[in-house]
């Protein structure tokens, strides 16, 4: 098992590691600047491979921010061992987030982000977007890199299998085939909603945790994403209705 490093945008740089006995991969995503970003911890367990990959691009020690889109053991599992190696690191996560769960997690006091809050990071601005329950998580949220339009969309996606680092191949099939396995996703009034909203900041790049990122009209498959659930949310109201 490797942990592979991919520059999918620039200065943006993709960490996967595929778990062939679970035929699943794992992926975190540094945005290199002068005050360096991981988004996404991992596993605990993933934590000597991960760390190992980062240090290919910039010294582990180097990190200044630590996020993650909801609190989830893939997601911040390994979140005190990054701020054991990082001295100077420090947890942002939505504000929300931070009050039910961070702030008893961390080890060093997280920075609460509000929705539309930016870090600028030198050279890079990352800007966190609130998608409460969108995939899952009531403290869900996405980050959004404004100078090259990559939105890491966390668990939004998600497919089963091993994938290349970057493609333009159609991805909402495989996500909605996930799902039907999963059933991963919250149906809510808002979950089509909220993913058209992403949907208008018309990214350039995708940044899926469990899946290839993608490069693709990102616009249109965020899109798309959203009629599919709106679909299942509207047919699950009509069959509660006809009960």
């Amino acid at each position: 098992m490797e942990t592979q490093v991919t520059e999918i945008a620039p200065d943006i740089y993709r960490l996967s590691t595929y778990i062939s006995d679970a035929d699943f991969m794992f992926n975190q995503f540094l945005v290199d600047a002068e005050e360096p970003l991981l988004f996404h911890c991992g596993l605990r367990a993933l934590f000597p491979l991960v760390s190992e990959a980062v240090a290919r691009v910039t010294p582990v020690e180097n990190l200044r921010w630590i996020t993650f889109g909801h609190v989830e053991a893939d997601e911040c599992g390994s979140l005190n061992s990054w701020l054991e190696a990082a001295p100077r690191a420090q947890v942002a996560h939505g504000a929300m987030g931070c009050l039910v769960s961070v702030n008893d997690m961390a080890d060093r006091q997280p920075r609460p982000l509000e929705d539309g809050e930016v870090l600028d990071l030198g050279g890079k601005r990352v800007r966190r977007l609130e998608t409460p329950h969108v995939p899952h998580g009531w403290d869900a949220g996405l980050l959004y890199e404004e100078t090259t339009g990559t939105l890491l969309c966390g668990d939004l996606f998600t497919r089963v299998g091993n994938a290349p680092p970057l493609t333009e191949s159609e991805i909402v099939g495989p996500a909605l085939a996930a799902e039907d396995v999963f059933g991963a996703t919250c149906l809510t009034a808002t979950t089509a909603p909220t993913m058209r909203r992403l949907a208008e900041l018309r990214p350039t790049t995708l940044g899926l945790m469990h899946g290839p990122s993608y490069a693709g009209d990102c616009e249109q498959a965020l899109t798309d994403l959203a009629a599919a659930y709106e679909g299942r949310f509207l047919a699950s109201c009509d069959g509660h209705r006809g009960r």
